[in-house]
């Protein structure tokens, strides 16, 4: 047998919001839900001590990567229901796709939203395999804690 530990992959951990660091500990607090607790995150990671707050206003292009995310989700609803249903310009069949979309679009922004925190961080934190005789990088000169959650 290996002495190797099995490790989540990249896109299981950034999907499951996993640290991107050892890949095991959870970056949220809370399941998913609508409201502020939704992205209530760890300080820390509760298994490597990774901070999740590298800087202040360190998630604020999480918005590029929401709105890539929604465009992505648009246009492959769009496909599939051009696939399925067909567009055509002598009935709603456009219009019926555009309320549907949005709906689904309502529905699933909270699980975006985590989402594009979790893919953000991980392009951020690399993955350390051996992540128990390594310490996390240092940031604490980078937070200003007369700065944090001023926005």
């Amino acid at each position: 047998m290996s002495d190797k530990k099995k490790h989540r992959g990249y896109l299981s951990s950034a999907i499951t919001c996993h640290c991107p660091r050892c890949r095991e500990g959870k970056l949220f607090k809370h399941p998913v839900t609508i409201g502020k607790r939704n992205l209530e995150m760890h300080k820390n990671c509760a298994v490597c001590g990774q901070p999740t707050e590298i800087e202040v206003g360190f998630y604020y292009g999480t918005g590029y990567v929401s709105y890539a995310l929604g465009v992505a989700f648009t246009v492959s609803t769009l496909v599939a229901w051009y696939v399925l249903i067909g567009m055509s310009t002598s009935d709603n069949r456009f219009f019926y796709w555009l309320g549907i979309n949005s709906v689904l679009l309502i529905m699933i922004q909270p699980w975006l939203m985590r989402l594009s925190r979790s893919l953000w961080i991980s392009w951020f934190v690399k993955f350390d395999p051996n992540w128990e005789e390594n310490q996390p990088v240092d940031v604490s000169e980078r937070l200003n804690p007369d700065q944090a959650n001023n926005w």
